[in-house]
Protein backbone atom coordinates (compact mmCIF):
# COMPACT_ATOMS: atom_id res chain seq x y z
CA UNK A 1 0.00 0.00 0.00
CA UNK A 2 1.50 3.28 -1.13
CA UNK A 3 2.01 6.18 1.63
CA UNK A 4 0.24 9.13 1.46
CA UNK A 5 1.10 12.73 1.62
CA UNK A 6 -1.58 15.47 2.99
CA UNK A 7 -1.03 18.90 1.99
CA UNK A 8 -3.07 21.58 4.32
CA UNK A 9 -3.17 24.79 3.33
CA UNK A 10 -5.34 27.48 5.19
CA UNK A 11 -7.68 29.84 3.06
CA UNK A 12 -8.73 33.04 3.92
CA UNK A 13 -9.93 35.82 1.72
CA UNK A 14 -7.82 34.20 -1.53
CA UNK A 15 -10.54 33.87 -4.05
CA UNK A 16 -8.50 35.79 -6.29
CA UNK A 17 -5.25 33.29 -6.09
CA UNK A 18 -7.35 29.98 -4.74
CA UNK A 19 -7.46 28.31 -8.05
CA UNK A 20 -3.97 28.98 -9.27
CA UNK A 21 -2.46 27.65 -5.86
CA UNK A 22 -4.91 24.34 -6.02
CA UNK A 23 -3.03 24.15 -10.00
CA UNK A 24 0.35 24.46 -8.40
CA UNK A 25 0.18 22.48 -5.66
CA UNK A 26 -1.79 19.74 -7.64
CA UNK A 27 1.11 19.43 -10.34
CA UNK A 28 3.73 19.55 -7.54
CA UNK A 29 2.05 16.60 -5.62
CA UNK A 30 1.35 14.55 -8.97
CA UNK A 31 4.96 14.38 -9.22
CA UNK A 32 5.44 12.01 -5.99
CA UNK A 33 5.17 8.16 -5.92
CA UNK A 34 2.55 8.22 -3.73
CA UNK A 35 -0.89 9.05 -3.32
CA UNK A 36 -2.15 12.34 -1.71
CA UNK A 37 -4.86 14.71 -0.67
CA UNK A 38 -5.59 18.50 -0.33
CA UNK A 39 -7.14 19.90 2.38
CA UNK A 40 -8.36 23.36 2.18
CA UNK A 41 -9.18 25.25 5.27
CA UNK A 42 -11.76 28.34 4.43
CA UNK A 43 -11.07 30.66 7.93
CA UNK A 44 -14.11 32.37 7.37
CA UNK A 45 -13.83 34.58 4.14
CA UNK A 46 -16.00 36.93 3.23
CA UNK A 47 -15.80 36.80 -0.32
CA UNK A 48 -16.02 34.00 -2.88
CA UNK A 49 -13.09 31.76 -1.68
CA UNK A 50 -15.20 28.81 -0.55
CA UNK A 51 -17.35 29.27 -3.64
CA UNK A 52 -13.96 28.43 -5.63
CA UNK A 53 -13.03 25.65 -3.30
CA UNK A 54 -16.59 23.77 -3.59
CA UNK A 55 -16.14 23.64 -7.33
CA UNK A 56 -12.02 22.80 -7.23
CA UNK A 57 -13.29 19.96 -4.78
CA UNK A 58 -16.26 18.98 -7.65
CA UNK A 59 -13.56 18.52 -10.14
CA UNK A 60 -11.01 16.40 -8.16
CA UNK A 61 -11.95 13.82 -5.66
CA UNK A 62 -8.42 14.51 -3.74
CA UNK A 63 -9.59 18.06 -2.54
CA UNK A 64 -10.75 18.21 0.83
CA UNK A 65 -12.54 21.32 2.28
CA UNK A 66 -13.46 22.50 5.51
CA UNK A 67 -15.09 26.10 6.65
CA UNK A 68 -14.91 27.55 9.92
CA UNK A 69 -17.97 29.75 11.11
CA UNK A 70 -15.95 32.60 11.39
CA UNK A 71 -12.62 33.86 11.84
CA UNK A 72 -10.65 31.24 13.90
CA UNK A 73 -6.68 32.52 12.32
CA UNK A 74 -3.87 30.99 10.50
CA UNK A 75 -2.69 28.85 13.27
CA UNK A 76 -6.04 27.52 14.33
CA UNK A 77 -6.81 26.78 10.53
CA UNK A 78 -3.53 24.70 10.33
CA UNK A 79 -4.61 22.21 13.28
CA UNK A 80 -8.15 21.50 11.51
CA UNK A 81 -6.30 20.85 8.63
CA UNK A 82 -3.83 18.46 10.25
CA UNK A 83 -6.91 17.12 12.37
CA UNK A 84 -8.55 16.03 8.86
CA UNK A 85 -5.27 14.80 7.65
CA UNK A 86 -4.90 11.17 7.07
CA UNK A 87 -1.00 10.99 5.58
CA UNK A 88 1.83 9.68 6.70
CA UNK A 89 3.45 12.98 6.04
CA UNK A 90 1.78 16.52 6.52
CA UNK A 91 2.66 19.46 4.36
CA UNK A 92 1.83 22.98 5.72
CA UNK A 93 1.44 25.47 3.12
CA UNK A 94 -0.04 29.02 2.38
CA UNK A 95 -2.13 29.43 -0.49
CA UNK A 96 -1.00 32.95 -1.97
CA UNK A 97 1.90 31.19 -3.50
CA UNK A 98 4.96 32.93 -1.75
CA UNK A 99 6.03 29.64 -0.63
CA UNK A 100 6.56 27.44 -4.06
CA UNK A 101 4.83 24.24 -3.86
CA UNK A 102 7.52 23.17 -5.87
CA UNK A 103 9.66 23.16 -3.40
CA UNK A 104 7.50 20.08 -1.41
CA UNK A 105 9.46 17.88 -3.70
CA UNK A 106 12.84 18.65 -1.61
CA UNK A 107 11.20 18.35 1.46
CA UNK A 108 9.68 14.85 0.64
CA UNK A 109 13.25 13.59 -0.63
CA UNK A 110 14.48 15.09 2.79
CA UNK A 111 11.99 13.37 4.80
CA UNK A 112 12.34 9.50 2.59
CA UNK A 113 16.33 10.12 4.55
CA UNK A 114 15.01 9.90 7.54
CA UNK A 115 14.06 13.48 9.00
CA UNK A 116 11.46 13.81 10.94
CA UNK A 117 10.55 17.57 10.00
CA UNK A 118 11.51 19.32 7.06
CA UNK A 119 11.18 23.29 7.49
CA UNK A 120 11.41 25.69 4.86
CA UNK A 121 14.02 28.57 4.97
CA UNK A 122 14.23 31.72 3.63
CA UNK A 123 17.37 32.69 2.09
CA UNK A 124 15.73 35.90 0.10
CA UNK A 125 12.55 37.50 0.50
CA UNK A 126 11.18 39.06 -2.69
CA UNK A 127 8.33 41.61 -3.21
CA UNK A 128 8.31 42.59 0.78
CA UNK A 129 8.83 45.85 1.94
CA UNK A 130 11.99 47.02 3.67
CA UNK A 131 9.95 47.46 7.12
CA UNK A 132 8.41 43.63 6.79
CA UNK A 133 11.82 42.71 5.82
CA UNK A 134 13.72 44.23 9.39
CA UNK A 135 10.82 43.38 11.53
CA UNK A 136 10.68 39.72 10.41
CA UNK A 137 15.37 39.94 11.03
CA UNK A 138 14.66 41.74 14.62
CA UNK A 139 11.98 39.61 15.56
CA UNK A 140 13.49 35.97 15.14
CA UNK A 141 16.94 36.49 16.47
CA UNK A 142 14.92 38.23 19.64
CA UNK A 143 12.54 35.08 19.71
CA UNK A 144 15.51 32.94 19.56
CA UNK A 145 17.53 34.98 22.82
CA UNK A 146 14.06 34.19 24.49
CA UNK A 147 12.91 30.99 23.35
CA UNK A 148 14.23 27.94 26.32
CA UNK A 149 14.23 26.18 22.57
CA UNK A 150 15.88 27.02 19.34
CA UNK A 151 13.56 28.28 16.46
CA UNK A 152 15.30 28.25 13.80
CA UNK A 153 15.45 32.16 12.11
CA UNK A 154 13.77 33.35 8.59
CA UNK A 155 11.68 30.42 8.54
CA UNK A 156 7.52 30.62 8.54
CA UNK A 157 5.09 27.65 9.00
CA UNK A 158 5.93 26.38 5.37
CA UNK A 159 6.69 22.38 6.48
CA UNK A 160 6.74 18.76 6.68
CA UNK A 161 5.52 17.08 9.82
CA UNK A 162 6.53 12.89 9.77
CA UNK A 163 2.79 11.69 10.87
CA UNK A 164 4.58 10.85 14.30
CA UNK A 165 5.23 14.07 15.62
CA UNK A 166 1.63 15.15 14.09
CA UNK A 167 0.10 13.07 16.25
CA UNK A 168 1.91 15.07 19.12
CA UNK A 169 1.72 18.68 17.71
CA UNK A 170 -2.57 17.43 17.74
CA UNK A 171 -2.13 16.46 21.68
CA UNK A 172 -1.19 19.48 22.36
CA UNK A 173 -4.85 21.09 22.26
CA UNK A 174 -3.50 24.60 23.87
CA UNK A 175 -5.76 27.50 21.72
CA UNK A 176 -2.44 29.88 21.88
CA UNK A 177 -0.39 28.04 19.26
CA UNK A 178 2.63 28.56 17.67
CA UNK A 179 3.50 25.76 15.21
CA UNK A 180 6.93 26.86 14.80
CA UNK A 181 7.55 26.74 19.10
CA UNK A 182 5.74 23.50 18.84
CA UNK A 183 8.02 21.92 16.53
CA UNK A 184 10.94 23.40 18.39
CA UNK A 185 9.97 22.27 22.02
CA UNK A 186 9.29 18.50 20.73
CA UNK A 187 13.01 18.18 19.86
CA UNK A 188 12.83 15.70 16.77
CA UNK A 189 15.29 15.87 13.75
CA UNK A 190 14.47 19.28 11.70
CA UNK A 191 16.26 19.39 8.15
CA UNK A 192 15.70 23.09 6.35
CA UNK A 193 15.19 23.26 2.77
CA UNK A 194 16.21 26.52 1.30
CA UNK A 195 14.21 28.62 -1.18
CA UNK A 196 13.59 32.04 -2.21
CA UNK A 197 10.16 33.45 -1.00
CA UNK A 198 8.20 34.62 -3.92
CA UNK A 199 5.94 37.65 -4.21
CA UNK A 200 1.77 37.06 -3.38
CA UNK A 201 0.94 35.45 -6.49
CA UNK A 202 -2.61 37.79 -6.44
CA UNK A 203 -4.19 40.25 -3.64
CA UNK A 204 -3.21 41.65 -0.72
CA UNK A 205 -1.74 40.18 1.95
CA UNK A 206 -4.15 39.49 4.76
CA UNK A 207 -1.39 39.17 8.00
CA UNK A 208 -1.60 42.47 8.88
CA UNK A 209 0.55 44.15 11.45
CA UNK A 210 -1.55 43.60 14.17
CA UNK A 211 -1.55 40.06 13.73
CA UNK A 212 1.97 39.39 12.90
CA UNK A 213 1.90 41.52 16.37
CA UNK A 214 -0.47 39.01 17.89
CA UNK A 215 1.58 35.91 16.83
CA UNK A 216 5.06 37.75 17.64
CA UNK A 217 3.28 37.48 20.85
CA UNK A 218 2.15 33.87 20.99
CA UNK A 219 5.76 33.06 20.27
CA UNK A 220 7.24 34.77 22.73
CA UNK A 221 5.01 33.75 25.39
CA UNK A 222 4.42 30.48 24.49
CA UNK A 223 7.85 29.17 24.68
CA UNK A 224 9.60 31.90 26.89
CA UNK A 225 9.68 32.58 30.56
CA UNK A 226 11.99 35.46 30.40
CA UNK A 227 9.39 37.94 30.11
CA UNK A 228 7.83 36.93 33.57
CA UNK A 229 11.49 38.01 35.04
CA UNK A 230 11.87 41.38 33.53
CA UNK A 231 9.88 43.00 36.34
CA UNK A 232 12.16 42.20 39.02
CA UNK A 233 15.10 43.14 36.52
CA UNK A 234 13.35 46.33 36.37
CA UNK A 235 13.10 46.40 39.95
CA UNK A 236 16.39 46.12 40.04
CA UNK A 237 17.17 48.82 38.09
CA UNK A 238 14.66 51.36 39.16
CA UNK A 239 16.16 50.79 43.33
CA UNK A 240 19.53 51.50 41.83
CA UNK A 241 17.91 54.80 39.98
CA UNK A 242 16.31 55.82 42.96
CA UNK A 243 19.44 55.67 45.22
CA UNK A 244 21.09 57.92 42.25
CA UNK A 245 18.07 60.19 42.67
CA UNK A 246 17.92 60.27 46.30
CA UNK A 247 21.41 61.34 46.08
CA UNK A 248 20.79 64.15 43.78
CA UNK A 249 17.63 64.63 45.71
CA UNK A 250 20.40 65.95 48.50
CA UNK A 251 22.59 68.11 46.26
CA UNK A 252 20.05 69.63 44.97
CA UNK A 253 18.01 70.34 48.16
CA UNK A 254 21.60 71.98 49.94
CA UNK A 255 22.49 73.95 46.33
CA UNK A 256 19.24 75.52 45.11
CA UNK A 257 16.51 74.20 47.64
CA UNK A 258 12.94 73.57 46.64
CA UNK A 259 14.11 72.48 43.17
CA UNK A 260 14.83 69.19 44.36
CA UNK A 261 11.07 67.58 44.71
CA UNK A 262 11.24 67.63 40.66
CA UNK A 263 13.87 64.82 40.90
CA UNK A 264 11.55 62.63 43.22
CA UNK A 265 8.53 63.64 40.65
CA UNK A 266 10.59 61.78 37.73
CA UNK A 267 11.68 58.84 40.47
CA UNK A 268 7.84 58.31 41.41
CA UNK A 269 6.71 58.47 37.66
CA UNK A 270 9.68 56.00 36.49
CA UNK A 271 8.41 53.68 39.18
CA UNK A 272 4.72 53.97 38.51
CA UNK A 273 5.78 53.09 34.69
CA UNK A 274 7.90 50.21 35.23
CA UNK A 275 5.30 48.86 38.36
CA UNK A 276 2.52 48.75 35.16
CA UNK A 277 5.25 47.12 32.66
CA UNK A 278 5.23 44.16 35.06
CA UNK A 279 1.65 43.98 35.93
CA UNK A 280 1.18 43.81 32.00
CA UNK A 281 3.97 41.19 31.25
CA UNK A 282 2.28 39.34 34.33
CA UNK A 283 -1.50 40.41 32.96
CA UNK A 284 -0.65 38.34 29.73
CA UNK A 285 0.62 35.55 31.31
CA UNK A 286 -2.80 35.10 33.24
CA UNK A 287 -4.83 35.73 30.19
CA UNK A 288 -3.53 32.75 28.69
CA UNK A 289 -4.35 30.91 31.25
CA UNK A 290 -7.97 32.39 31.82
CA UNK A 291 -8.22 31.52 28.11
CA UNK A 292 -6.95 27.90 28.71
CA UNK A 293 -9.15 27.43 31.93
CA UNK A 294 -12.17 28.37 29.89
CA UNK A 295 -12.43 24.80 27.75
CA UNK A 296 -13.81 25.69 24.47
CA UNK A 297 -13.24 24.29 20.84
CA UNK A 298 -10.01 25.38 19.30
CA UNK A 299 -12.95 26.10 16.17
CA UNK A 300 -16.25 25.52 14.83
CA UNK A 301 -16.30 24.02 11.60
CA UNK A 302 -19.84 24.50 9.41
CA UNK A 303 -19.40 22.96 6.23
CA UNK A 304 -17.42 19.54 5.35
CA UNK A 305 -16.51 18.51 1.30
CA UNK A 306 -15.29 14.94 0.80
CA UNK A 307 -14.64 14.35 4.55
CA UNK A 308 -16.34 11.78 6.78
CA UNK A 309 -17.73 12.56 10.12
Amino acid sequence: MKKMISLIAPAYQEEAVARTAYGRMRDALALLPYEYEMIFVDDGSRDDTMSVLREIAREDEHVKVLSFSRNFGHQLAVTAGMDAAKGDALVIIDMDLQDPPEVILQMVEAWEDGADIVYGKRIRREGETLFKKLTAHCYYRVLDKLSAYPIPPDTGDFRLLDRKVAEHFLSMREHDRFLRGMSAWMGYVAVPVEYVRAPRAAGETKYSFKKMLNLAVDGILGFSDAPLLWPFWMGCGVCALSFAGFVALLICALTCGAAGWLWAFCALVLLGGLILVGMGVMGAYIARILHEAKGRPLYIVKEKINIGG
